[in-house]
């Protein structure tokens, strides 16, 4: 039995081992997601813009469209806008917000200064929304399809490689093309 006890230890480290390598070398923006290859969920929304305006899954219907996840209290959406700004204006890639567990008048703000890639901001403030999609923070991207069924899910920055090697790709499938 003492003999047990001195490799108790050694036991412990190996599985602890095992336990951290197994994590090593994994994608941190490739978070599995429920939803992939099923209908947005259904949701009653205001508008960003306009709060009497509702919004509803059926604002996914008819074209592929990013669905982009951000707040102003995210420095890494910062990070990623002036990229969807280029997305928006240069390849015409049709883009929803979901303003996530935002401030109204912050998000407007930010959209006045920074400009703005949206066709339009869902306006989510106690997160519901991103609860069903199951959004772990901000920012998180969806690609959508004419159908409204969600095909990819990218967590983390959108910038011009993660465009080109990894989102055109989706969205060309998504649309038939490839």
């Amino acid at each position: 039995m003492k003999r047990f006890l001195l490799f108790l230890p050694l036991l412990v480290a190996i599985i602890v081992g095992a336990f951290l390598f197994a994590g090593i070398g994994k994608d941190p923006t490739k978070l599995d997601s429920a939803l992939v290859g099923k209908p947005v969920p259904v949701f009653s929304l205001k508008s960003l813009k306009q709060p009497e305006a509702t919004l509803d899954e059926s604002l996914f219907q008819g074209e592929v469209t990013l669905l982009n996840v951000w707040g102003t209290w995210c420095p890494a959406c910062r990070d990623e806008h002036a990229d969807l700004m280029w997305l928006a204006q240069e390849r015409k890639v049709r883009i929803i917000g979901l303003n996530y567990k935002d401030n109204r008048d912050d998000a407007l703000v930010w959209l006045d200064r920074l400009g703005d890639p949206y066709r339009t901001v869902i306006y989510d403030p106690k997160g519901t929304l991103g609860f069903d999609l199951g959004v772990y923070g901000a920012p998180e991207t969806f690609v959508i399809d004419a159908s409204g069924v969600v095909r990819y899910r990218h967590v983390g920055v959108v910038n011009v490689e993660v465009w080109e090697q990894i989102l055109l790709p989706v969205i060309t499938k998504a649309r038939g093309n490839g």
